[in-house]
């Protein structure tokens, strides 16, 4: 049996467009000639169960090798194996079935990415980095022959009598000049760690070296031998392919370390398994965020019948989500050729559904059967809960009844608990519900404690996500304002029918104006007298709360650069009742007006962190002279 022939498509040049423009990341011909294994290992496992096939099974396993001086990699296994007809069907037709159509779409399109998924190939990704690929095959079925089939990159092929004595498959590969970084122990090992690390059949790679026991010694310590054993790189049952009710937490934690083996252990995890109306296993874990939540993102591995096809998840997972860690496996997401490009399809979407309900629920679980645990993992899981929040509407409503807040004597309060403890003291006189909150409570002590005077109580928004997290609460809470504790005096915080009057006369506060305007000499400061406690201090220096909630935003990278580049401007609020602007007032010499006037907002801009450089240096020395 020799015969030789064409692979029957119009167009000479198919294999270059395979090799340049079907797959993006060339390692991937490695994970689809294994899975191709793996799945005629598995449908022979399938006929013996259903008495199809009779014969022995043997030990099922793939087997991966190279031979680095004759430049090859062999991917062998005792699957279903093939007759020369059934190469002629699978390898030269069906996989190039669509190539007419191919052809014509990739003569329009403008990327790669649109022609992939239009086109049943797998097998011929081996063309992306071989010459010449070689098959030997014995099918299962009764009195068949070996056959050979060869190909070198053109659309000619040779099929022939093989050599084969087992059932099973052998594929060829002699690696091309340029590839030749895959003929190397290492490079292959971390490829099949990537891509064939949970396969449901064994993969060998190689032999690895074991010490172990071998008696003991004189002394009667113990001997060791090194012993020579079959490199098996993979888990053939992971945990997500197990029901929940086989797992201890043991299991789910030693996973996480396989999968991530530097990291923290996590605060809780999920088990999904659902089969209708889509297939979905997996587990997700959730991490310890603490605030450098863009470090953690792409740690979701998506897989497709244990085969890893991508942790680039974002179509499948929502956006807050990634967050996450772990492994979701699913059948029926849709993959493009080179199984890497997901395409959004309703499936997709329900998923993306199902997984945000799923979450919820586990969270809002949490709360209600063990709080002071939630409480306690709040730091973690406050980041996360507060950006799914504002990027889901949906995940908002779940949310809202299990979201905390926290103030700065430490205490957590749900929505609706914090609404009942301020109310009374924090609504404004056009009733308005007003919350203080601080993002630097070492920082805006002296603000805090003013505040804490007037019985308010200050909440502490600190997290990167914090800026946006306030303006979802007031959209969504009625007749509710957020105000950073620094954005006013204590006493115009939250504005009362109660303002204590002024002891200046018209003419002394604006002689103090003029004072304060000449001594400062900044027109990004622009100076008011008040009406204030005069317990309060002489001067504070504040920054509106929008355009500072504005510039905020832009420094992010909210899409608020308009505001990032107008300069700061600053607020100056003297307090005229105080009893220092009395002593200014009164003073004859304008230098020593100025100088204490100077003294004053210097302090203020210190409490705030705005005095530096040389202005901080003749602070100092000022003071000295003062003292």
């Amino acid at each position: 049996m020799q015969e030789k022939g064409s692979i029957s498509i119009h167009t000479e040049n198919i294999f270059p467009i395979i090799k340049k423009f079907l797959y993006s990341d060339n390692e991937i011909f490695l994970r689809e000639l294994v899975s191709n294994a793996v799945d005629a290992t598995q449908k022979i496992k399938r006929l013996a169960s259903l008495g199809q096939y009779t014969g022995e099974l043997g030990d099922l396993r793939v087997e991966v090798a190279f031979d680095a001086d004759k430049k090859t990699i062999t991917i062998s296994d005792n699957g279903l194996g093939m007759t020369a007809e059934e190469i002629k069907k699978y390898i030269n037709q069906i996989a190039f079935s669509g190539a007419t159509e191919f052809m014509e779409k990739f003569k329009e399109a403008k990327d790669a990415n649109e022609i992939i998924g239009r086109f049943g190939l797998g097998f011929y990704s081996a063309f992306m980095v071989a010459d010449k690929v070689e098959i030997q095959t014995l099918s299962y079925q009764d009195g068949a022959e070996p056959a050979y089939w060869v190909c070198d990159g053109s659309t000619e092929f040779e099929i022939g009598e093989g050599l084969l004595e087992e059932r099973g498959t052998e594929i060829t590969l002699y690696i091309n000049s340029e590839s030749e970084e895959f003929l190397n122990e290492h490079k292959l090992q971390e490829i099949l760690d990537k891509y064939c690390k949970f396969l449901p059949v064994p993969i060998k790679f190689g032999t690895k070296t074991d010490r172990e026991e071998d008696g003991v010694d004189e002394e009667g310590k113990p001997k060791y031998i090194e012993v020579q054993h079959d490199n098996i790189i993979n888990e053939t049952n992971p945990i997500w392919t197990k029901a929940p009710s086989e797992l201890k937490d043991e299991d789910y934690l030693n996973f996480y370390k396989t999968l991530y083996p530097f990291s923290e252990d996590p605060l809780f995890w999920i088990h999904l398994n659902v089969d209708y109306p889509f297939n979905l296993t997996g587990v997700l874990y959730f991490p310890k965020l603490k605030n450098d939540f863009e470090v953690q993102k792409n740690k979701i591995k998506l897989f497709s019948r244990q085969v890893f096809i991508t942790d680039e998840v974002k179509d499948i997972v929502p956006e807050f989500l990634m967050l996450l860690h772990g492994v979701i496996d699913s059948p029926d997401i849709p993959l493009n050729v080179s199984r890497s490009f997901l395409q959004a399809d309703s499936n997709v979407k329900k998923i993306n559904s199902y997984i945000t309900k799923k979450v919820a629920d586990k969270l809002s679980e949490l709360f209600k059967t063990d709080r002071k645990a939630y409480e306690e993992k709040w730091t973690d899981i406050g980041l996360f809960v507060k950006y799914g929040m504002v990027s889901e509407d949906k995940f908002y409503d779940k949310a809202k009844d299990f979201v905390l807040v926290t103030n700065t004597k430490s205490e957590n309060f749900t929505l609706p608990e914090y609404k009942d403890k301020v109310e009374a003291v924090q609504t404004d006189k056009d009733g308005q519900l007003v919350y203080i909150y601080t993002n630097d409570p070492a920082k805006q002590d002296a603000f805090i404690q003013s505040a804490g005077k007037k019985g308010y109580d200050v909440l502490v928004m600190n997290s990167p996500i914090d800026n946006h997290f306030i303006s979802q609460l007031e959209q969504k809470l009625d007749k509710t304002s957020l105000k950073r504790v620094d954005a006013d005096v204590a006493d115009k915080l939250i504005k009362k029918d109660d303002a204590p009057e002024i002891v200046l006369t018209e003419e002394q506060s604006t002689k103090v104006k003029d004072i304060f305007n000449k001594a400062i000499n900044k027109p990004a400061y622009n100076v008011q007298i008040e009406s204030l406690n005069p317990d309060e201090l002489p001067v504070t220096v504040t920054m509106d709360e929008f355009m500072r909630r504005m510039k905020d935003m832009a420094a992010m990278g909210g899409g608020m650069s308009f505001y990032g580049n107008m300069p700061d401007n600053y607020k100056v609020i003297v307090n005229g009742n105080h009893k220092l602007i009395n002593r200014i007032l009164q003073e004859e010499s304008e230098d020593t007006q100025a100088q204490l006037s100077k003294q004053a907002f210097d302090l203020a801009l210190l409490s705030q962190g705005l005095l530096t450089g040389a202005e901080l240096t003749e602070f100092v020395n000022r003071s000295v002279n003062l003292i």
